[in-house]
């Protein structure tokens, strides 16, 4: 019995070798029709014997290709058409435009054999690929998905690379960035002048540069990498130098697990990651002795490590035989990397000696994605490459919603139905480049997923760049959107819940309704509002943005808090460090109440314990202090600080008598590592408690935990314990950072709901 199905397929499907696999699977079933993409996803006509249609209908998502993702299957009766084969039809362009665009993925095992194989004729070149692997959302204009829409729209393929492309039994066929080194891109050796170095091999010669010592620029798939071999500390150092990178760690990449066996430890769940074809920066613990210079990550625990994910890395790591290669952002620090020659050269060219380029270009930089595992999962610190434009899946239909963010960490998110698409690391908003960066990625986005925002949400803060971006465009309505909730209804909205729970929200600095700076927050959260339980008391930020950078500062602070004046009579390393008179002048603008705006903020509180044990004065990046206090956490001791939590209006948390255990604890010369482990022990213990008294009043059972501070893996693997054990439901980030990365897709969900009443 004849039968015919018409099949729309919406999801992950243009680009992985989805209609091959759509073809081979009507060939091995005798079924005869047509596939074509279209602007919602891929549409195929099946007809011929009605068990074969039904049994081609149902294997269609049983093992779709590895990089396909389908989202929805609308199956329907059609009228036979009488076509005696089945063809792979020219993609189709009409009305909304509904298709996802697959992330940039690693280079696949079939490709990396290919690469490698003598015979085989694209034998290293750098920019092989197929369906299942390559370049996508980078090197992508507009969609359907064709080369003509991509960057590889300058290379005309030859008739063997056409001939792979039109035949759709083989990977290639329609991989867009399909090429060989007779008719694709090619890689050139530059000195930092801009001089063309005259070479038969760029990449060997690259190779033999790093052996040497020296620093490259090497054009990766989503911008520049400034590289160097990571066992030289002086050229390690020298990087930093010429960066400006004092001592934030460098990201390192290896050439396979057992590489980097010499310097870190991997448990499988690590591993697991560092082989998936995202391929992202994975924070691992350092070994004892390792082989890497001390230079690559200076008073840390850990290295941030990939795999190399493109031909080009592979052939460098593997020419050199290096143990390691320092991968880090081409750029100066705080600007966004390169992506364009002429742009990497003007602006590299004092931190590189040699540029390994090529003529492919790059449409839209995304720097590495960075996770790390906590409680056994994956927790983005960076959402990029490798996972965006992948878009995360709402329990509720959402109107065109642009949210423009917060100002560190920025990152954007547009919605389209119950799909939140939170765009790649954009950076922090300091600096005209970075803000010209955000508003090209909001374009481009909104371009390519063809989404038209009906609302913008931004942050309450005024002088955020993406809140004065919100506000300059016109004739759409503007939604401001408090900090913090936006951090707790993210959580929320990756996790599917909707109903209203209590929401610690722990950060650095975030715009409060009262217009302080909120960060120790315990809200009661719905989806459209929140009412603020709590908070930790407000204590004076000397200096405003210098006492972030200047943590010793907020010692003082919570030292007068704690002891007035008499600060001055206790014996604390760091008050001799800095200068009793810096320190008296800093009383004098607590009490006099010059530039010291006053914060509830977490992440304050942990920088001021870290000076005051004397981890930390002075910071050279965001959350060294803390991230240092962290580090130094012996997770063996048991015992915690007194803490006072007062009941009125709000509760509030008084940090004096942790702030006065910690002196106590170091008059007794107890070892540092023990008082940074007390004071985690505290703030899990008391945070637990407050919310167990809170249930009491509202019955809740549900804690959602986020913001930056989160990123502590202590903090956040003891507080989902604690709150665990008295029996709440503990939701937190394993979709988008805890961080500010992660703030555009509450703004979004709040803004909805807001509107929606």
């Amino acid at each position: 019995m004849k039968a015919a199905k018409k099949l729309e397929i919406n999801g992950i499907v243009q680009g992985v070798g989805f209609r091959p696999f759509v073809y081979q699977l009507a060939g091995a079933h005798k079924l005869c029709g047509r596939v074509a993409n279209t602007s919602t996803g891929v549409s195929i006509h099946i007809e011929g014997a009605s068990t074969a249609v039904d049994s081609f209908s149902r294997k269609l998502t049983e093992n779709p290709p590895p990089l396909a993702h389908i989202i929805q299957v609308i199956i329907d009766p059609a009228v036979a058409k009488g076509y005696t084969e089945f063809l792979i039809e020219k993609s189709q362009a009409k009305g909304n435009r509904l298709t996802l665009i697959s992330p940039d993925m690693s280079i696949c095992a079939d490709c990396l054999k290919e690469l490698h194989d003598p015979l085989d004729r694209r034998y290293h070149y750098p920019f092989i690929n197929c369906t299942n692997c390559g370049p996508r959302y980078t090197i992508i204009d507009d969609i359907p998905y064709d080369r003509p829409k991509t960057s590889m729209r300058h290379f005309q393929m030859c008739a063997q690379c056409q001939s792979e492309y039109d035949d759709p039994m083989d990977r290639r066929f329609h991989a867009q960035p399909n090429a060989c080194p007779v008719c694709g891109p090619q890689v050139q050796l530059y000195d930092n002048r801009g001089e063309k170095l005259s070479s038969e091999n760029p990449v060997a010669d690259a190779v033999a540069f790093l052996q040497a010592g020296h620093i490259l620029a090497v054009k990766g798939l989503g911008g520049f990498h400034l590289v160097v071999d990571a066992e030289n500390q002086p050229a390690v150092e020298t990087l930093r130098r010429r960066k400006r990178r004092e001592e934030k760690p460098l990201a390192v990449m290896s050439y396979d697990l057992a590489a980097i066996r010499h310097y870190a430890e991997a448990r499988p769940e690590e591993e697991k990651l560092l082989l998936s074809s995202q391929r992202p920066i994975v924070l691992l613990p350092k070994k004892a002795p390792h082989v890497l210079a001390e230079s690559v990550a200076p008073h840390s625990r850990y290295y941030g490590v990939m795999l190399p994910y493109t031909p080009l890395h592979d052939m460098l790591l593997k020419g050199g035989s290096f143990k390691a290669l320092v991968m880090t952002s081409g750029n100066m620090s705080e600007e966004p990397i390169a992506i364009d020659n002429q742009d990497a050269m003007a602006r590299l060219g004092a931190m590189a000696d040699y540029f390994l380029m090529h003529n492919r270009d790059i449409y839209l930089r995304s720097d590495d994605s960075v996770v790390k595992t906590i409680n056994g999962k994956a927790r983005f610190f960076r959402r990029s490459r490798g996972y965006v434009p992948r878009p995360v899946f709402l329990k509720r239909t959402l109107k065109p919603i642009l949210a423009c963010g917060a100002e560190l960490k920025n990152t954007i998110c547009v919605t389209r139905g119950n799909q939140a698409f939170v765009s790649q690391h954009v950076g922090d908003l300091e600096n005209m480049a970075t803000y010209r960066f955000f508003r090209k990625t909001i374009q481009h986005l909104k371009r390519i997923l063809d989404i038209e925002p009906e609302y913008i949400a931004c942050d309450m803060h005024p002088d955020y760049l993406s809140t004065r971006y919100a506000r300059e465009q016109e004739n759409i309505a503007v939604l401001e959107i408090q900090h913090h909730h936006a951090h707790i209804v993210a959580c929320m909205a990756e996790n599917q819940v909707e109903d209203p729970l209590i929401g610690l929200a722990f950060d650095g600095t975030g715009y409060g309704s009262d217009g302080r700076i909120w960060g120790g927050e315990i809200l009661w959260a719905h989806l459209d509002r929140f009412e603020r339980l709590g908070h930790i008391a407000y204590v004076p930020m000397p200096g405003a943005a210098a006492a972030i950078k200047e943590p010793w500062r907020m010692a003082v602070s919570y030292l007068h808090q704690a002891y007035g004046r008499k600060l001055l009579q206790l014996e604390l390393p760091f008050i001799n460090i800095v200068g009793r008179s810096k320190v008296e002048t800093i009383i004098e603008m607590i009490e006099k109440k010059i530039n010291s705006p006053y914060t509830s903020s977490l992440g304050r509180l942990f920088d001021g314990v870290a000076a005051m044990i004397g981890l930390r004065e002075y910071v050279a990046y965001e959350g060294q202090a803390a991230i240092a206090l962290e580090m130094l956490a012996d997770p063996s001791t048991q015992g915690l600080y007194d803490y006072d939590v007062s009941q009125g209006d709000m509760l509030e948390i008084h940090p004096e008598p942790i702030v006065k255990g910690v002196v106590d604890d170091i008059g007794k010369q107890v070892h540092p590592s023990e008082i940074s482990m007390k004071f985690h022990n505290t703030l899990v213990r008391m945070f637990a408690e407050i919310c167990a008294d809170i249930r009491m009043d509202a019955g809740q059972k549900r804690v959602a935990l986020s913001g930056g501070v989160f990123q502590n893996a202590l903090l956040l693997s003891g507080l989902t314990k604690g709150l665990e054990k008295k029996g709440f439901e503990v939701l937190s980030h394993t979709q988008v950072p805890t961080n500010d990365g992660g703030i555009a897709l509450g703004q979004a969900v709040i803004a909805d709901a807001m509107l929606s009443g």
